[in-house]
Order: C-alpha cells, then sequence, then structure tokens
C-alpha cells in the first residue's frame, strides 16, 4: 500500500522529512477496523512528532491522526461496525497513522461519519472536536443544560483547530459565555462567525480588554496556545477557585500564580484514553457519535479551511510548512491517493 513515513526526525522541513513510500497491509486485531483512507487532515501533533521522535531501528514512522474512510475488514470482537461503514476517527500515537492507504483502529475510538459532509470535510473534525469536547465536558466540567447561574469561559486561541470546534461545541450544547481571543482581522472574523459572543486580542493585555467589555474575569479558561507566555494575564482574568485547561506543552509554567486564587489547572490530551486503554475508552466513540449527529443536524460545521490535495508527501510538506506557521485557520486536509 501506499504511504508516507519519514526515516529520521527533522527539526526543520527538508525535502526528504516525509517521503512516499511502499508498506505491506496491516492486519486487523480483534477490537480493530481495517479502515480505507478516503481523507485526512494535518495536526500540530503531526509536526511536532515528525521533529522529534525517532522510529525503531530498521522501521518508518507514518503521521497522521485525522482520517475519514470506508471500513474494509473487522477484527474477531468488533461490534459497533461492519465493512462497507464510513467512518471517522483522531487515532492514537503508538500505531501507525492514517498517512497511508490503510489503516487499523480500535473501534471504540471511532464514530460514523458525518452523512452531509464529503470525505475532505469530514477529516477535519475528529482530533479537535474530541479534544475541545473533552477539554470542555471532562476537564472543565462545564454542564451540558443550564446551569442556573452564568458562566464565562476565555478561549485563548480561538481560530485554531480546536479553538474552532471548541466555540461551536460550547455555544451548541452549553450556556456559557463565550470570549475567544484572535489578532488578525480574518481570524476575528472567523472565531465571531463561529460564534463567539466577544473576541479580544491576545496580542494586547487580556485582562484589560475584558474590563473594557464590562465583563471583569472568567469562570474559566481554556489555554490553546502559549500558555506559559499567557499564564499572568489569564491567572488576572479568572475569578477565584476558577477552572483553567490547557492543551499546549509550555515550558517553564510558573504554577505558584494559580497558589492566591486556588485556581485549579487541567491538561487535557486527546490520546490518553487510547494510549493506556482506559475502561472509558469507548466514550471517544460515544462522543464522536454524538459530534456526527450534531453535524448532520446543522449545528456544527467543518472546520477546513484549505485542502492541499492529494495525499502524497509533496502535500504533506506543504501542510505541515502551513501548520508550522502558526498563521493558520482552522484545518487543512488531503484527500485521495
Amino acid at each position: 500500500m501506499k504511504a508516507i513515513a519519514y526515516h529520521q526526525p527533522s527539526p526543520t522541513l527538508q525535502p526528504d522529512s516525509l517521503v512516499d513510500i511502499d508498506l505491506p497491509a496491516p492486519t486487523p486485531g480483534a477490537r480493530d477496523l481495517l479502515v480505507a483512507v478516503a481523507a485526512v487532515s494535518v495536526n500540530p501533533v503531526d509536526t511536532k512528532i515528525r521533529r522529534t521522535a525517532t522510529p525503531a531501528p530498521g522501521e518508518v514512522k507514518v503521521l497522521g491522526y485525522d482520517a475519514v474512510g470506508e471500513v474494509q475488514a473487522v477484527g474477531s470482537e468488533v461490534t459497533l461496525f461492519q465493512p462497507g461503514d464510513w467512518v471517522f476517527y483522531a487515532g492514537v500515537i503508538n500505531r501507525p497513522g492514517s498517512n497511508a492507504e490503510l489503516q487499523c483502529v480500535d473501534e471504540r475510538i471511532v464514530g460514523r461519519a458525518p452523512a452531509s459532509l464529503s470525505a475532505a470535510e469530514a477529516a477535519a473534525i475528529p482530533l479537535t472536536a474530541l479534544t475541545a469536547w473533552e477539554l470542555l465536558f471532562d476537564r472543565l466540567a462545564i454542564a451540558r443544560q443550564p446551569s442556573g447561574r452564568p458562566q464565562s469561559l476565555l478561549v485563548v486561541g480561538g481560530a485554531g483547530g480546536v479553538g474552532s470546534m471548541l466555540i461551536q461545541l460550547a455555544r451548541a450544547l452549553t450556556d456559557v459565555t463565550v470570549i475567544a481571543t484572535a489578532s488578525r482581522p480574518e481570524t476575528q472574523a472567523w472565531v465571531k462567525e463561529l460564534g463567539a459572543h466577544q473576541v479580544i486580542n491576545h496580542q494586547q493585555s487580556l485582562s484589560q480588554q475584558l474590563a473594557e467589555l464590562g465583563i471583569g474575569s472568567v469562570d474559566m479558561v481554556a489555554g490553546l496556545t502559549h500558555s506559559a507566555q499567557h499564564l499572568p494575564e489569564i491567572v488576572a482574568c479568572l475569578k477565584p477557585q476558577g477552572r483553567f485547561g490547557m492543551i499546549d506543552d509550555p515550558s517553564g509554567l510558573d504554577l505558584g500564580l494559580l497558589k492566591p486564587k486556588s485556581l485549579s489547572l487541567h491538561w487535557e490530551y486527546m490520546f490518553t484514553r487510547a494510549l493506556f486503554n482506559t475502561d472509558d475508552m469507548i466514550a471517544q466513540h460515544q462522543a464522536l457519535s454524538e459530534i456526527s449527529q450534531l453535524v448532520d443536524a446543522g449545528r456544527l460545521r467543518t472546520t477546513l479551511s484549505a485542502n492541499f490535495g492529494t495525499i502524497n508527501a509533496a502535500n504533506l510538506l506543504k501542510a505541515h510548512a502551513a501548520v508550522e506557521s502558526e498563521t493558520t485557520k482552522g484545518k487543512i486536509v488531503l484527500a485521495g491517493f
């Protein structure tokens, strides 16, 4: 089968950072689906692993965590899907990825693809939607029904992939007031279009802008990018006993800043359930199934912002470069081999 992989990590992009190769087709395990991949998207985690992770001796690393495709075969213990089903998923970091014609994936982290979207449109959704879902409902514990009191959520980095889904999910399923940050006119317009009640600029003082809006402070913050840089302002924005959830990998985070207000820190890592085979691993299947229904009901939209063409090394290199620029909005997708 065709695949795109690398032999050695490359901190900076080179022409051979990703290469087209041929690999044997994988064989599904007992709980696995064998999926013919139709479309993928590129996430920051793809670029991070390409820069840092060395394949095992004599092996190559196939990246890719978002995928949409058709089930070709199922393992002996599969109960949720059958051959011919169209599915979407975000995969896991310790198995071969979706940048290949065929991929094996555990059925418990897979959902049925939205019927109303093309494969490319659906490929933009799984990883960012699951991350946003888990951050909102599992980590920050936001109620999915009227809470009885007004609550506010500041989304730092609202125009990226996760932010684009988090804003939509918060508006569709909760009654929180959403304030998103974006720094350019086009990204500010994007987060407003997705449903943010207010938009502020993360290149300026967050707390001052909230004060100017008459909001003052917020109950929760979702930190999606540059959390160490923004931490003093995030602490200033949060109410005492507020909650701070984040997804990035900051270095030198001064957690002592959280103590005076008794702020709680919640880290979200979408791969945890599959990586550790947790007892509630099927929660990702359940979340993706509901996300798919919300899309088909017109309550969520794809965040695809650019289609870079067929799935090959040259196009993936361009996608990695775009993601590493940190200037994209929404998601970059590739479709077909």
